[in-house]
């Protein structure tokens, strides 16, 4: 009998949204889930993201509820804000320390360990976590300039999978993004605002 492979993904949002935006495409996240969902066992699928704190509305919660729904474990925490040394305000919101302690209590329980990011700090639990049996593939790209993926991490992985050969499995489809825009935008000629003048 032929084993079926054990697979976690570990997606690090920010890092993923900001390499798909350099390549132009969305993700359909639903079809990120089928897509790995046929390769094997999925264990989890984990989705981390920063989140910041006291605004009212943040452009990510919609996806962060619709993925909390659909299949994904969220991790989220609030980011901080600080003043750097030349006076600007900054805001921090790293993820690393909650994937990585994931990854590594994972570890025993799966064969492969798919990381969505291309940060060059988890060349070190790549290791950990191959040290372990674990097979671990990074999906990053190498398509943007400047690539999105350390070089260090593309070394220390078992695969490397360029993001944009997934696209046509995993982008959202953009005849039906360009419907979408459509439909809305029909929707607000069809109802003007009260004045009478459109929106």
């Amino acid at each position: 009998m032929q084993n079926i492979d054990r697979i976690a993904l570990f997606i690090d949002g920010a890092n993923l949204y900001a390499t798909a935006k350099a390549l132009g495409f969305d993700i359909d996240y639903k079809r990120l889930l089928k897509e790995f969902q046929s390769r094997g066992k999925l264990v989890r699928a984990f989705y981390y993201t920063a989140l910041i704190e006291d605004q009212e509305y943040s452009s990510i919660r919609p996806l962060i509820d619709w993925l909390d729904y659909n299949g994904y474990r969220v991790v989220t925490k609030p980011t901080k804000e600080f003043i750097d040394s030349t006076g600007r305000r900054k805001v921090k919101g790293n993820m690393d320390i909650e994937l990585a302690i994931d990854a590594l209590e994972l570890a025993p329980h799966i064969n492969e360990m798919v990381l969505f990011s291309g940060d060059g700090d988890f060349r070190s639990l790549v290791e950990a976590v191959q040290r372990r049996g674990v097979r671990v593939t990074v999906i990053s790209t190498i398509t943007s300039q400047p690539p999105m993926v350390a070089d260090e991490l593309r070394r220390q992985c078992d695969e490397f999978v360029d993001i944009m050969t997934l696209m046509p499995k995993i982008g959202r489809d953009p005849q039906e993004r360009a419907e979408r825009i459509q439909r809305s935008y029909e929707r607000r000629a069809a109802s003007p605002t009260e004045d009478g003048s459109e929106v």
